[in-house]
């Protein structure tokens, strides 16, 4: 039997948001600790929401080329399940020896050349098209990743596709990638950075159905 498929709601920002992802049975919940993003929250504001519920879904930290003190103090404030990181692979290691968590790397991927290599030990990654011209930012920017390249995508470590999934199309989308799981954060907002309940229970539900 294939294991159910996970899902990742990112950018969890307000308690609507974190009661939605826990109340659907999201897998995963992420915060985003990267001021320029809409969906930003400093660790006070993450630790606040995360004591809202004890157990549920994992809560992952996002994070750009961040340094090790930079994760301590964090760290000193929310408990994080897992490190997701925009970062090279070369930096994965330390993060992994300092903090002794799983660490996620995100991966924008446009041709075979940008898989990871067999000898990267990230613990997993979050897959999604790379940044297009002018993006501030180098994730999360809605835009759809190849679907037909990642489905020649062979790797025994966990992923989830993410880039531009909505309700409507990550079953379509999971499909044909034969993604583990769906990491979605604007594929569930009336606008950047606001979170709605009712997509994200739609999002869940049509992961979990598959």
């Amino acid at each position: 039997m294939t294991p159910r498929r996970k899902v990742k709601i990112c950018g969890i920002n307000s308690p609507a948001s974190f009661d939605a992802a826990v109340t659907a049975g999201a897998d995963y919940l992420g915060f985003v600790f990267y001021p320029p993003s809409p969906r930003y929250v400093t660790p006070g504001e993450a630790a606040a929401l995360s004591a809202r519920h004890a157990g549920g879904p994992r809560r992952v930290g996002l994070f750009v080329n961040p340094g090790l003190d930079e994760i301590d103090e964090i760290l000193q404030q929310v408990p994080l399940d897992i490190l997701q990181v925009h970062a090279s692979s070369h930096a994965i290691p330390a993060l992994r020896n300092r903090f002794g968590r799983p660490v996620w790397r995100a991966l924008g991927v446009a041709t075979a050349d940008d898989f990871p290599t067999p000898d990267d030990i990230s613990d997993g990654y979050v897959v999604e098209a790379k940044p297009p011209p002018g993006a501030t930012r180098p994730g999360g920017n809605a835009v759809l990743a190849d679907w037909q390249l990642l489905s020649t995508w062979r790797t025994p470590k966990f992923w989830l596709l993410a880039g531009g999934l909505t309700p409507a199309n990550v079953a379509a989308a999971i499909a044909q990638t034969n993604a583990p799981g769906a990491d979605v954060s604007s594929g569930v907002e009336t606008a950047p950075g606001q979170k709605s309940p009712a997509l994200i229970s739609q999002f869940v539900a049509a992961v979990h159905r598959l």
